[in-house]
């Protein structure tokens, strides 16, 4: 665990930053932000450090969701937002309401693959993870060509990088892969067959100091601003995302940056909009769906 920022205060423990999946954090630790912002924090990284394990599903039905249920480390956590959404609903934490993310995303296939087209995916199992970003887009995008009956998800692959793997090594048909496993994907010669982008919320573990919320966020925007302007020169970040086993194939400089922050409030109305699509569709059971209300759930202090 690295430590960066100025001297940790006496008052209260440091603001732990968790990179999820993305550039912003590590452009803003280089470039300085979060130390111009005055921010006592630390670092920490989960992802290579561990060869991807901390980031597996443990069974077929673990997934994003339940990482929030079994509680994460970090000030600020990353998820889709329908996740953050009931875990919020579900005090789990609290959402944070005035900027999302959108990531892409999309349903992949080898290139010699008999499908070519979304209706082709009728009855094939999609790896997904269970209650995380692909299971929601991968049904939001697929019923636009398929009766739900025909959309054939599969869990057991558990999170983000075990779909990759068993994409690579042709265990799977199909997997949904969304940031720079996507960009992995494309790179190889995988076909996506599917675009299934989707938004990305907040969620704050604890009671942080709302100022030093604010002070995470000026430097994301600042961070936002210069991936924009020049995403070739912070692409190779994406190095810092994946396990080791993948470096010798990875060309980041072939990649898109990514998941974008946009400074925009997750209104009420999203949020309302998000949990009848999610009942709808029986994701969650009717009882496990949160009795939270948006103005108890979320925070806003822009």
């Amino acid at each position: 665990m690295a430590a960066g920022g100025k001297q940790r205060a006496m008052s209260k423990p440091p603001f732990v930053i968790e990179p999820h999946f993305r550039l912003h954090e590590w452009v803003a630790e280089e470039k300085g932000y979060f130390s111009d912002e005055g921010l006592d924090y630390v670092f920490q990284e989960k992802v290579k450090s561990t060869d991807g394990k901390a980031h597996d599903a443990q069974g077929k039905t673990s997934g994003a969701y339940q990482t929030f249920e079994a509680g994460r480390t970090s000030d600020v956590n990353c998820a889709c937002h329908w996740t953050v959404n009931v875990a919020a609903a579900n005090g789990h934490g609290k959402l944070w309401a005035d900027v999302y993310s959108v990531s892409p995303a999309g349903i992949f296939v080898p290139a010699d693959s008999p499908i070519k087209r979304p209706e082709d995916l009728a009855g094939v199992p999609i790896s997904v993870g269970y209650q995380s970003g692909s299971h929601y887009s991968t049904i939001q995008a697929l019923e636009q060509f398929l009766p739900r009956d025909q959309i054939n998800l599969n869990y057991a692959d558990g999170m983000l990088f075990k779909r990759l793997d068993n994409l690579i090594e042709g265990v799977s048909q199909a997997s949904s892969l969304f940031s720079g496993p996507y960009y992995m994907a494309e790179q190889l010669g995988f076909r996506k067959i599917l675009d299934s982008t989707f938004m990305i919320a907040s969620m704050i573990t604890g009671e942080p100091d709302p100022e030093d919320l604010r002070k995470f966020y000026r430097a994301l925007k600042r961070a936002q601003r210069d991936i924009d302007l020049r995403p070739d020169l912070y692409t190779h970040y994406f190095l810092k995302e994946f396990p080791e086993r993948y470096h010798a194939v990875m060309d980041t400089r072939r990649w898109g940056p990514g998941e974008r922050i946009v400074f925009e409030p997750y209104t009420q109305e999203v949020f309302a909009s998000a949990r009848d699509w999610i009942a709808e569709r029986g994701i969650f059971d009717a009882d496990k769906m949160g009795e939270g209300g948006y103005l108890d759930v979320v925070i806003q202090v822009a």
